[in-house]
């Protein structure tokens, strides 16, 4: 079947007149614009979903999807309030938890922390710590018993924590609470001595140097909980129905009962995450506008050169529908070819960044150690065919030119 003369044509505008040359040189640069515009706003927008989900990852590895807590600060009743929310559609696991902000200690170094106190088995089944265990296990807090044979308490302390107190796995922390007993000159701290049993490394900062973990009775028992929980994990099916599960679960509980999803902690966050990848989508749009400009001039420049051309086909026939068609073609497969070659180089260079963690970050200051990127089909088909069409109405303004072209004066002096 043969191509349309249209095509044909726009296909040979797109060339150089020079023999030696198979693309023109005004449209090899306009091809480059909208591939480097492409392949910057994929490569932006694949870092910004990699960090995000990434950082998601890290947060629900060490967090539960979603908490349930009282207004009275302290749950007693908490294996009924498990039992309740076991019930609830959705949800996979629920256990208790002691929380409390302490300091720890260790060769005279200290350091503030949240100490967690936890259910190693349930914990298991609620959180992901155990896959970040670097050195030891969750399960080696419920075995008190220690090499010197006296029973003390095990601690998971996070690899950034362990490192500034210069402890490893066997070692001994004091935890120091400030509510302690009253003595003669007042207050007293309290001090308990904790093993090191173990020892997690997520990849994020903020749990690696101010998170320790230990079993629920200790932490009960330094606390001064008694039988107390500071309130219940629970883990969901669905991380995106946690916030509906939770009010599930708040309406089955009751006053004074009320549940946190992961969301809600984390709002902030997310929330300044999702704008910024918004913002950088606009900014670097603005690429591919940049490029469509380079389009509109180029085509500009070709209708002027290509005036005589125009005024033929005018008179062998062709009407100002079949011109303005031609270049608009032409500027159609300038946008469509940039685009593959932008994709093609923004696709290459998250493969790049995820196998060779190419951008290091400071871990304090990002959370993260390293970007990745996370390609997702749905960025590249709206850049794609954003692209795409401001390439093509970049066309229209010269093809309407071309097409209003009197095919009198290119020839009257032939």
């Amino acid at each position: 079947m043969a191509l349309p003369f249209q095509v044909f044509i726009a296909l040979r505008y797109l060339k150089s007149r020079k023999r030696h040359r198979s693309v023109s040189v005004s449209t090899a640069i306009s091809i480059s614009g909208v591939a480097v515009g492409v392949m910057a706003l994929l490569v932006v927008l694949s870092v910004m979903s990699g960090f995000h989900e990434d950082l998601q990852n890290k947060i629900l590895g060490v967090n539960t999807h979603l908490v349930v807590l009282n207004f009275q600060a302290e749950m007693a009743d908490y294996e009924r309030v498990m039992m309740e929310a076991s019930q609830v559609d959705g949800v996979v696991a629920a256990s208790p938890f002691v929380l409390g902000q302490v300091m720890a200690s260790a060769g005279g170094r200290a350091q503030g922390v949240f100490l967690r106190g936890v259910d190693p088995e349930l914990e298991m089944d609620t959180t992901e710590i155990e896959r970040y265990m670097k050195a030891g296990s969750m399960l080696e807090l419920l075995n008190p018993q220690n090499a010197d044979g006296t029973e003390r308490p095990g601690i998971v302390l996070g690899g950034e924590l362990a490192s500034r107190l210069g402890v490893y796995v066997g070692d001994l922390v004091k935890i120091i609470s400030p509510f302690g007993g009253m003595g003669p000159m007042g207050n007293l701290p309290k001090v308990k001595r904790f093993e090191v049993v173990g020892i997690f490394e997520v990849g994020m900062f903020e749990y690696d140097s101010n998170l320790a973990l230990t079993s629920l009775a200790p932490a009960q028992d330094f606390l001064e909980m008694g039988s107390s929980v500071t309130g219940v994990e629970v883990k969901v099916k669905d991380i995106y129905a946690a916030g509906a599960i939770g009010k599930q679960i708040k309406d089955r509980l009751g006053h004074p009962y009320y549940a946190k999803d992961w969301m809600q902690m984390n709002r902030n966050l997310f929330a300044a995450l999702k704008l910024e990848k918004y913002a950088m989508f606009v900014i670097l749009t603005l690429i591919v506008i940049v490029a469509a400009f380079n389009i509109v001039s180029s085509q500009i420049m070709n209708v002027i050169e290509k005036e005589r051309e125009i005024a033929i086909l005018k008179a062998m026939g062709a009407t100002n529908g079949s011109v303005m068609g031609i270049f608009m073609l032409q500027g159609f497969l300038i946008g469509l070819v940039g685009t593959i070659i932008g994709i093609s180089g923004g696709y290459f260079i998250g493969i790049l960044l995820n196998e060779f963690e190419i951008i290091k970050l400071p871990a304090d200051v990002y959370y993260l150690s390293h970007l990745t990127a996370k390609m997702k089909l749905t960025d590249f088909i709206a850049v794609s065919v954003s692209a795409v069409i401001i390439s093509f109405l970049a066309t229209i303004y010269p093809a309407w030119q071309a097409s209003k072209l009197n095919p009198v004066e290119p020839l009257r002096y032939e």
